[in-house]
């Protein structure tokens, strides 16, 4: 079946050279296009203000996918992500929207990792009404924050703790603490579902900066 098809592309090929050329051209850059996207970096926008300051509306960011071939993510990374309410569309047009960036529709979202697997996570609230959160019962300290006393309070329905992070998940959340539907709202992040870190914003000029990870 494939020998044949192949002839007969051949043949096709010999009568239109310049459109045989055309396709090959495009199936190269459609491929290049997929192994860049899924094995080294892309490109994506920050739609909302759940990230400020560290990022803001309309930041255009280059998000790396090599180095989760090679470690864990560590804490205080920045990364995009699919959070589990989201149902990922599985379809190879789907699967395929994904690795071209393609017409796809699937909702990703972007947080910094606050809890690490085996942590426990605390969101607590102060006497003089800033929070902090605690891992493993000692306060983090994030200087990246837009401010300690603008949270969304805590109510029973949320995930503030204190909590276990289980294996394989992650505790994520914006660094606009008041303005972010982050792990509060909908739990713990797998791991599988991560698509990079991001690295700098490029776009618009005068945003260009490297994301600086102590």
């Amino acid at each position: 079946m494939f020998k044949q098809i192949r002839e007969r592309y051949n043949e096709y090929g010999e009568k239109h050279p310049q459109v045989k050329e055309w396709f090959e051209t495009f199936v190269f850059v459609l491929v290049m296009v997929i192994i860049i996207r899924y094995f080294i970096c892309e490109i994506r926008w920050i739609p909302s203000g759940s990230m400020k300051p560290t990022l803001i509306e309309g930041d255009r960011i280059v998000v790396e996918r090599v180095t989760h071939f090679f470690k864990k993510p560590q804490r205080g990374d920045i990364l995009v992500f699919y959070p589990p309410f989201v149902k990922i569309n599985k379809t190879p047009l789907g699967i395929l929207a994904r690795r071209t960036g393609i017409g796809c529709n699937d909702v990703a979202f972007i947080k910094r990792v606050v809890g690490l697997p085996g942590d426990k996570v605390e969101v607590k609230k102060y006497p003089d009404g800033k929070y902090a959160v605690l891992i493993n019962d000692k306060p983090l300290k994030e200087d990246y924050i837009l401010s300690e006393s603008d949270y969304i309070p805590c109510s029973e329905t949320m995930y503030c703790g204190p909590m276990i992070v289980p294996e394989g998940k992650y505790f994520m959340m914006g660094d606009n603490r008041g303005n972010s539907e982050d792990s509060r709202f909908w739990g713990f992040l797998p791991e599988y579902r991560i698509v990079g870190r991001a690295i700098t914003v490029f776009w618009p000029i005068n945003r260009i900066k490297s994301i600086i990870y102590k």
